[in-house]
């Protein structure tokens, strides 16, 4: 049943998408915020399938941790879920992502109408430095900026990776940071077409304030979201034992 029901899900997951990227064409021609409008729209939609056909809840805690304006936005990245899930709670974002997705048919074409950052990883610290020039704009303009603090989804129960990117837009653009963890990986596993019930939790964390250098800055948002997201992944395992299979999976892909 587990994996009839995560069939039925992805197919409809990708007719969704699809259905609102060809008949949102007319939005290219708004603004970003027609273009978020339809996001949201994904993302709910999205949300609904998962509940209603896989059995995945979805529990927001701490939205009282939230800032108003511009703001950093480093959320631990387990699954494809929290990349539309989490831009709910995000009036006007951009997400800092890989130049390779803007090449995609029609999706592509939305993320330039919604102004996201979009970057060549190759060139290094030339991306990073077009990355803190348009976050430093962005931040001005009192949006929020989407950076995942280790650039790629990591298994659950892997050992951090965090990089020094989001430290130097963080140090640069003095903007305080929202740490984000969440234990999405254990339902949405990563290179999994299974998607397993239960509850995902997401911890929107105390903000870090601008003001710290840049070692002292990554090593507290480590801290907390590691501390939280594993929190958050025991708590689910407690309550569903058979979760581990998710872990020893990813653990072991990881290392082939």
């Amino acid at each position: 049943m587990l994996y009839i029901r995560s069939m039925v899900f992805n197919v409809l997951f990708y007719v969704v998408l699809i259905g609102l990227l060809v008949f949102g064409l007319p939005i290219l021609a708004m603004n970003r915020h027609a273009v978020f409008w339809l996001a949201r729209l994904w993302g709910r939609a999205s949300i609904w399938l998962l509940d209603k056909i896989c059995g995945v809840k979805v529990e927001f805690r701490g939205l009282e941790n939230i800032p108003q304006g511009g703001y950093i936005i480093a959320p631990k990245h387990q699954s494809i879920w929290e990349t539309f899930a989490l831009l709910l709670h995000a009036p006007d974002f951009s997400y800092v992502l890989k130049r390779e997705l803007t090449w995609l048919p029609l999706f592509g074409q939305y993320l330039w109408r919604a102004e996201q950052i979009a970057i060549d990883r190759a060139r290094g610290k030339s991306a990073l430095n077009q990355v803190v020039a348009r976050a430093r704009q962005l931040l001005a303009d009192k949006r929020q900026l989407f950076i995942f603090p280790e650039g790629t989804r990591r298994p659950v129960a892997a050992p951090p990776a965090y990089k020094f990117g989001v430290a130097q837009v963080y140090t640069e653009c003095k903007a305080p940071c929202l740490p984000v963890a969440l234990n999405s990986g254990l339902f949405w596993p990563r290179r999994s077409f299974l998607r397993r019930p239960g509850t995902i939790v997401v911890e929107y964390l105390e903000p870090i304030a601008p003001g710290l250098d840049r070692q002292t800055f990554l090593d507290l948002l480590q801290e907390r979201i590691e501390t939280r997201t594993n929190a958050l992944v025991n708590d689910a395992l407690a309550l569903d034992p058979s979760l581990s299979v998710v872990i020893e999976k990813g653990l072991a892909m990881q290392d082939a």
